[in-house]
């Protein structure tokens, strides 16, 4: 991700198509013709950015790559392009407004300011969560001024951001960096134990920008999408979904899934949408096979998970187990959170066969255990020990059991240890978040 102001210009050139090229678009709901080519040059504009920043020296590789194996060798040139910052998010914001336009769900934006400041607002501009028109445009033409309630509830989830963030995801990064920039070089066990480290870590990580973004917006009187809902208390992977980076994933479900057909067609062609959803969605997050392999894994999981679901079924009542069992939850709990601790192997490694090399090194892991430093293991689980509890807690309650807490005492208490914690054992040079890379 580079931070050139020159990259600038491209959001400037985004803002302008997506603005002007719908206010030639004539919705549905005006009830005359619409515009699909319009709609259609639009989408291609505004994704030739995405694409040649992105996927261009991918996609060359690829075909040079086949022809290659063919018989027919040549040099192919590559591009040496910085990825501009947040082009991933504000790309497909701007593509949803355009979408939804089309509709007739909104109406288009008449002022260029408001629509700027709504794919610009810098709270999410770097990694989201990806607004909604419908949602966020209405707020910037309200009048906002300093309140107690909204300082307060941004001012905690920030905090909670930091603490996940710099005690947890960047502390856990010290161990899954050393194992995975030297796959060969690591034993079975080494490599399972980064594996779920790095699965709380991408959590941590990417949750804790999007805690700080919503508390920063939240400040300034903005609400933004919650975009996580405690993933890891999930009891099945399409329940994992509904729960991990929701702007995106819901994104994918209306603007890719449901024009597809989504689940009103047969079986096998739901499945087959389900698959093309989650490919892209591995795409999106990168130009290279282990994330095209990540994203099929998630779609692959989903449909064995519906093949499997009257089977589960029948298996759960000749045992004699109830639906609300609280092992059956906890083992399908567990099971999530085994498969896509395999998912996030693959999007961890640099290349596929780093990937294939951690997997099969795992399936039967052995040797010594990996030990740089005491405290980073230290440290980073008993963060993580603190996040799961307070996950627990809060799907059971429905409320963080420390920051949002009914005793004052417990509220307050726990603003000042999470910030000692954060200020003695936060590591501060752990570089950018994850997700600034897309």
């Amino acid at each position: 991700m580079n931070w050139n102001p020159t990259y600038a210009l491209f959001l400037g050139f985004v803002t302008l198509v997506t603005y002007y090229g719908t206010k030639q678009i004539v919705s549905k709901k005006d009830r005359k013709r619409t515009d699909r080519g319009g709609l259609t040059v639009i989408l291609l504009f505004t994704f030739a950015g995405l694409f040649v920043f992105k996927y261009l020296n991918f996609i060359n590789e690829v075909i040079w790559g086949v022809l290659a194996s063919i018989g027919c060798r040549m040099e192919v040139p590559h591009l040496d392009l910085l990825l501009p910052v947040g082009i991933s998010f504000y790309t497909f914001q701007a593509c949803g407004y355009a979408i939804d336009v089309y509709r007739g769900n909104i109406e288009s934006e008449k002022k260029l300011g408001y629509y700027a400041l709504f794919l610009a607002f810098f709270p999410q501009i770097a990694a989201g969560p990806i607004g909604r028109a419908k949602e966020l445009l209405p707020q910037f033409k309200e009048k906002h001024y300093p309140d107690a309630n909204n300082i307060t509830r941004g001012l905690r989830w920030m905090l909670w951001g930091y603490f996940i963030k710099v005690v947890i995801a960047d502390r856990l990064a010290l161990y899954t960096d050393a194992v995975f920039g030297n796959i060969a070089h690591h034993t079975g066990v080494s490599i399972l134990v980064a594996a779920v480290l790095f699965t709380f870590q991408i959590y941590c990580d990417f949750a804790g920008y999007s805690f700080i973004a919503l508390g920063c917006a939240r400040i300034m009187g903005f609400q933004l999408i919650v975009n996580f809902a405690r993933p890891y208390m999930a009891t099945s992977i399409q329940d994992f979904w509904r729960r991990w980076h929701i702007s995106l994933s819901t994104w994918f479900r209306d603007y890719l899934y449901i024009p597809l057909g989504g689940s009103r067609c047969s079986k096998w062609r739901t499945r087959m949408n389900l698959m093309i959803t989650f490919v892209v969605s591995g795409l999106w997050h990168g130009a290279n096979w282990t994330f095209v392999i990540w994203g099929g894994l998630k779609g692959l999981f989903q449909v064995i998970g519906n093949v499997m679901k009257p089977i589960k079924e029948q298996t759960r009542l000749c045992c004699g187990i109830r639906k609300d069992s609280i092992w059956l939850k906890a083992f399908n709990i567990l099971l999530t959170f085994v498969l896509m601790t395999v998912t996030w192997t693959f999007f961890k490694a640099h290349t596929l066969e780093d990937a294939l090399l951690a997997i099969s090194k795992m399936v039967l892991p052995a040797g010594v255990l990996y030990k740089p430093d005491l405290s980073v293991l230290l440290y980073g689980t008993m963060g993580v020990g603190v996040l799961m509890v307070c996950d627990m807690l809060e799907e059971k309650n429905g409320k963080h059991p420390l920051l949002e807490n009914d005793s004052i005492t417990i509220r307050f208490a726990s603003y000042v240890v999470l910030s000692m914690i954060i200020l003695s054992v936060g590591v501060f040079d752990g570089g950018q978040f994850i997700y600034f890379q897309f």
